[in-house]
């Protein structure tokens, strides 16, 4: 039995746990969204991260957890919001896997992990969210990366996943229009990286940005707020929040 139609907007985010994730959920917390949430490992940040925003408004959030790379678990974090909130208003692709593959080294189980969460993830739970999403005039946004218009020296099955993502983006926005709108965000450096091999350095970031900075998770979360909510007329846009860091080699 689904849950009655609650009066606040619910939007599903994934990898919501911690850094850009969980910046995207404070900030549409606070612009009066549900939230369901869901996290792969991080359950004790996830948890934290809840009980954070019950206490601002009760009854207001639902943890999920699941590996995203297996498929049959997917319509599951669907089905599961809508059993708790009875409304899906948005869907928001975050969760990523992120590590270098130099020509050479790379291995079959390298391109599904990171297809798996990159690309196909993305796709399946578009596809299970679609008719709740429409039935709300609901939207998609999709995280992607600056790296998939460009190649990143050493990352290439990451930077091929992040075009798939891209083009599923653009698809999705003709195959689900006009009722739902598909976007995505392809952030610049606004994290220092957790990899040994990092994609940018500080002096990367100072020199080849316009803005002579690196970014900040609240600024790809404002983002992820106005493709949601105040960009009505805006469907099938890559929206770079890079400092412009796209504009040099």
């Amino acid at each position: 039995m689904t849950a009655a139609v609650g009066e606040h907007p619910v939007v599903l985010i994934t990898g919501a746990a911690r850094r850009v994730g969980a910046t995207i959920a404070r900030t549409l917390h606070a612009a009066g969204y549900d939230l369901a949430l869901h996290c792969r490992h991080s359950r004790v940040e996830l948890d934290a991260l809840i009980a954070e925003l019950e206490a601002l408004r009760p009854l207001s959030t639902l943890a999920l957890q699941a590996d995203l790379a297996d498929a049959e678990r997917l319509p599951e974090l669907v089905a599961a919001t809508l059993a708790r909130f009875g409304r899906l208003d948005g869907l928001v692709n975050n969760a990523s896997a992120f590590h270098a593959t130099p020509l050479g080294t790379i291995t079959p189980a390298q391109w599904d992990e990171l297809f798996a969460a990159n690309a196909r993830a993305p796709l399946f739970l578009a596809q299970a969210a679609a008719p709740h999403l429409a039935a709300r005039r609901g939207a998609i946004v999709n995280l992607v990366d600056i790296y998939a218009e460009r190649p990143l020296a050493g990352h290439s099955v990451y930077c091929m996943a992040k075009a798939a993502l891209v083009m599923a983006t653009r698809a999705l926005a003709v195959e689900l229009g006009p009722h739902v709108r598909v976007n995505a965000i392809a952030p610049g450096n606004v994290l220092w990286s957790t990899n040994e091999i990092k994609a940018e350095t500080q002096a990367t970031v100072e020199q080849r940005t316009t803005l002579g900075r690196q970014g900040s998770p609240q600024e790809i979360a404002t983002a992820v707020l106005f493709l949601l909510r105040d960009a009505s007329y805006c469907s099938g846009a890559i929206l770079p929040i890079d400092g412009g860091r796209l504009l040099y080699v």
